[in-house]
């Protein structure tokens, strides 16, 4: 089959991120990160909605009742499309100015995992942040302190592998995991600097392949289970960001991009936009959903 890729909708992000695909109301759900802009749509009618979050808003996820949980600057809050308010969750124990929550995705077992960026860090300087769980009683555990740029977090068919991307490291890690447990087994799962680009976001599909976006070469590439190369596929933005399946059959992956972020600018009319990959050799899975219900 061949690729089909369009754009959906005119909007036009600074640094659109985190989508994911409600299999339940039909809507694919992305964010501005610098706008704090959270977007809704519903490619069947066309209808799209958008709300209002603090900025930076990092990543977000779909609940058990409907709502979104959002990693925020240095906390988790949960957003209620309906009453469209915000109620902060938890914080972190980190406050600083360099310091934010970025990408992030739930677990099979209802928890909510985020993890940081430390920018403008000077020789010496301490890493501060990590990687975070959320659990549905809103307590928070500290996975993991050594990720200078998280992204890409994601699990395996089982969900007992953990995926998560250093894009500063260019590498893309893999650990045992347990919803109850630390962190376990490190390892090298695959490493982008051959492709010049650090990787950013990410998911599995149904096959149990990973899926990661090269954002400095406009690409995506798709990883075995090993963690060898399957594919490259190549999308229309200069900078594209992250990727979720959705769709009646979870056959369309969703991509977002930049059109102009703290550190890149897009160069093309339609960067910043949505897009739709039809085409690709496998669908997706359903996404997991934060317990809050």
């Amino acid at each position: 089959m061949d690729l089909d890729i369009r754009r959906v909708g005119v909007t036009k992000d600074l640094l659109g991120e985190s989508p994911c695909w409600d299999s339940r109301s039909g809507a694919v759900c992305w964010i501005d990160s610098l706008a704090g802009t959270l977007h809704r749509h519903w490619p069947a009618s066309g209808v799209s909605e958008t709300h209002d979050l603090p900025a930076p808003v990092g990543s977000i996820a779909l609940c058990e009742s409907g709502a979104v949980v959002a990693a925020l600057k240095n906390s988790f809050g949960r957003y209620d499309f309906g009453s469209r308010q915000l109620e902060i969750l938890a914080r972190l124990d980190v406050d600083h100015p360099g310091v934010r929550l970025n990408d992030g995705k739930c677990d099979p077992w209802g928890n909510f995992l985020a993890g940081t960026m430390h920018i403008h860090r000077q020789p010496g300087d301490a890493l501060l942040g990590g990687l975070y769980r959320l659990r549905p009683d809103r307590t928070v555990e500290k996975l993991a302190g050594d990720i200078a740029f998280t992204n890409g977090p994601c699990f395996s068919l089982d969900g007992r592998t953990l995926y998560v991307a250093d894009s500063v490291a260019r590498t893309i890690w893999a650990y045992n995991y347990a919803p109850d447990g630390p962190l376990a087994g490190k390892r090298v799962f695959a490493q982008t600097e051959t492709f010049a680009s650090g990787p950013d976001g990410a998911t599995v599909d149904a096959e149990g392949f990973l899926w990661s976006v090269l954002v400095r070469i406009a690409k995506l590439a798709r990883f075995a289970p090993d963690g060898s190369l399957d594919r490259l596929v190549d999308l229309p933005a200069t900078y594209p960001t992250s990727l979720c399946f959705g769709g009646e059959r979870l056959e369309t992956a969703y991509v977002t991009s930049i059109s102009k972020s703290t550190q890149l600018a897009g160069k093309r009319a339609e960067d910043g936009g949505l897009f739709a990959v039809n085409g690709l050799p496998a669908p997706g899975v359903t996404p997991h959903r934060y317990m809050d219900a």
